[in-house]
């Protein structure tokens, strides 16, 4: 198993949770958040750098799928966050060693 954390536009994630349902993911926290990163691209920006904030409001995204799905759930995320301008975002995948269902005692990819 697979947990994929992203950290996009929190305008995207609406956008992103919908792409993932239809993809057949059944479970994504959405967590609203700060970051700082790169917060606009002077070269294409309508306003000074200085009139921006310094913290932007994003949106990490959590989902944890069996290995063999990672590449196109990480796809997914990709496509539907992205919007070409520098703080599209990133993505995370890291293993998950135990995944245990509180209700049930399902162990594993059942947990899931």
């Amino acid at each position: 198993m697979k947990e994929i954390k992203a950290f996009i536009r929190a305008n995207k994630a609406e956008t992103v949770i919908e792409a993932l349902e239809d993809f057949g993911v059944k479970g994504v926290t959405l967590i609203d958040a700060l970051g700082i990163g790169a917060l606009a691209d002077p070269e294409h920006s309508k306003y000074s750098i200085r009139c921006v904030k310094k913290y932007s409001d994003i949106a990490k995204l959590e989902v944890v799928c069996s290995k063999e799905y990672v590449h196109k759930v990480v796809e997914v995320i990709r496509e539907k966050a992205y919007t070409g301008l520098k703080g599209d975002g990133v993505i995370y995948v890291s293993p998950v060693e135990v995944a245990v269902k509180i209700r049930s005692g399902a162990i594993g990819e059942e947990a899931l």
